[in-house]
């Protein structure tokens, strides 16, 4: 298996690290950050390093030892920075300085006395990095004799602060039995915690676990997402990186080759990436013909992994006849599996649509009023246009004469609106200056009528005039 290798080629930190940036995110909300650094901001760190800012050593350090956020691995840098932060005292630069030499490279030869020493000084500050360094160094014997209580103390100190390596550890220890009794829902129970910190190892183990059903009840499906998370990291997931800088830099048609290939290999933010670029029809090396179909097949195996994004584009390519026929109950049936499954706001408003206007299904006011709330609770920034959208629901039926009746539900609509969450606490002026220009516009509009009817002052009512009598006629 292809996760075997990945998992043999975790260090201590585990693993390399993974930048998994969707640009359909991107596009929708423009202010979250992708995780990647600016160019001036890590200038901007290397100027404070520079002047002996320890967090800022330390730091850039992590960075340049790990690599990622668009920073790459450079363990000179990453050394030069620790070493420094370690002469102003700072116990985690003393803690990653033993890593490095414990682990050795090109760069840092390989020393267990060095590493030791570091970890030692590190761990007497409480530093949970250099308990698990000295953890590692007592259950393994890397420079000192083996001893699987110390190991067992000081991988439980570490785990005590939240540190994913003493985490992972303690659950090995109760795994496999090693200086304690075995123990399969401890050995769980850590491996689940350290998973949430993203260490490999711990999706590796659970993966295991769940496999052969050691310790928990086996569940295939989820040892295969397991172990799908852990081939996602493999050397080859550097090419999202590559991919993603391709596109930055303008070259869409090399982002797209490369996230078509990845998408092939099952990557789910290649999938939609891929999908994204085609539906902005930037790739040139795609034909006009070809565009929509294939975004829709990337944009449904990226759905099929449950980005919520992707299933929403199927609707809406359902919807449109983008890259396949107009069919309005498929389009309401990915909305409904986006609204229920990922509670999409965004999805939730389309069925609320559909639902005002009978597409895809019968026409149903009350529930598309009860869909159209429920996004909005979901979602603020779509409170105007729910708001509005509800208003139109309580138009007079064409056979209707209950005018005060449509008109009490309006106003009950709008009763509803915070107007502090919607214009901000000066809402009151905003009102004010509308009513004022509306009133304005009124003043002018009657002026205007008044100066085009004719004045009538000083002139007479004419009489009518009466017809004379008929002339008197002599007898025959």
């Amino acid at each position: 298996l292809i996760c075997f290798p990945v998992a043999s080629d975790i260090s201590l930190t585990g693993g390399t690290v993974v930048q998994r940036i969707r640009l359909a995110d991107e596009v929708e909300n423009p202010g979250m950050a992708s995780g990647m650094l600016e160019e001036d901001l890590i200038q901007y760190y290397q100027f404070l390093a520079e002047k002996g800012d320890v967090q800022a050593q330390v730091g850039l350090g992590q960075l340049h030892l790990h690599g990622g956020r668009g920073v790459e691995q450079n363990h000179q840098r990453a050394f030069e920075y620790f070493n420094q932060a370690a002469n102003a005292g700072n116990s985690h630069a003393m803690a990653f300085l033993g890593k490095m030499y414990s682990e050795g490279s090109d760069v840092v030869p390989q020393s267990n006395e060095t590493a030791l020493q570091y970890f030692k000084k590190a761990a007497d500050m409480g530093n949970p990095v250099g308990q698990s360094g000295l953890g590692m160094a007592y259950l393994y014997g890397r420079g000192v004799p083996v001893n699987y209580e110390l190991a067992l103390k000081y991988f439980q100190k570490a785990a005590e602060q939240g540190w994913v390596d003493g985490q992972l550890q303690l659950g090995s220890m109760y795994y496999n039995g090693i200086g304690v009794k075995k123990d399969y829902k401890q050995a769980l129970k850590y491996f689940n915690l350290a998973s949430q910190g993203g260490h490999i190892l711990a999706f590796y183990n659970l993966a295991q676990m769940h496999a052969t059903g050691t310790g928990v009840m086996r569940s295939c499906h989820t040892a295969v997402e397991l172990f799908k998370n852990v081939c996602e990291r493999g050397r080859w997931s550097e090419r999202l990186m590559t991919a993603y800088n391709s596109y930055k830099d303008g070259d869409s048609n090399s982002a797209v080759v490369q996230y078509l290939l990845l998408a092939e290999q099952g990557y789910e933010v290649a999938q939609s990436n891929a999908a994204f670029i085609l539906d902005q029809k930037e790739a040139s090396i795609v034909g006009e013909n070809e565009t929509y179909p294939r975004a829709l097949l990337h944009w449904n195996r990226a759905a099929s992994q449950g980005y919520t994004v992707a299933r929403i584009k199927l609707g809406d390519y359902h919807f449109y006849g983008f890259g396949t026929d107009v069919d309005y109950e498929t389009a309401f049936i990915h909305y409904r599996l986006a609204s229920e499954q990922q509670h999409s706001a965004q999805a939730m408003f389309n069925l609320g649509y559909m639902h005002e206007k009978g597409l895809g299904i019968k026409q149903v006011s009350k529930l598309a009023k009860e869909t159209l709330n429920k996004q909005e609770k979901l979602n603020y920034s779509l409170h105007v246009p729910s708001v509005l959208t509800v208003t139109t629901l309580f138009q007079l039926p064409p056979n209707s004469t209950n005018l005060s009746s449509s008109l009490n539900c309006s106003l009950e609509v709008f009763s509803h609106i915070d107007m502090d969450q919607l214009l901000g606490p000066e809402w009151d002026l905003y009102l004010m200056t509308i009513i004022a220009l509306l009133l304005g516009t009124i003043i002018a509009y009657r002026q205007r009528q008044h100066q085009a009817i004719p004045r009538a002052a000083g002139l007479r009512p004419a009489v009518p005039q009466q017809e004379p009598p008929p002339e008197h006629q002599p007898p025959q």
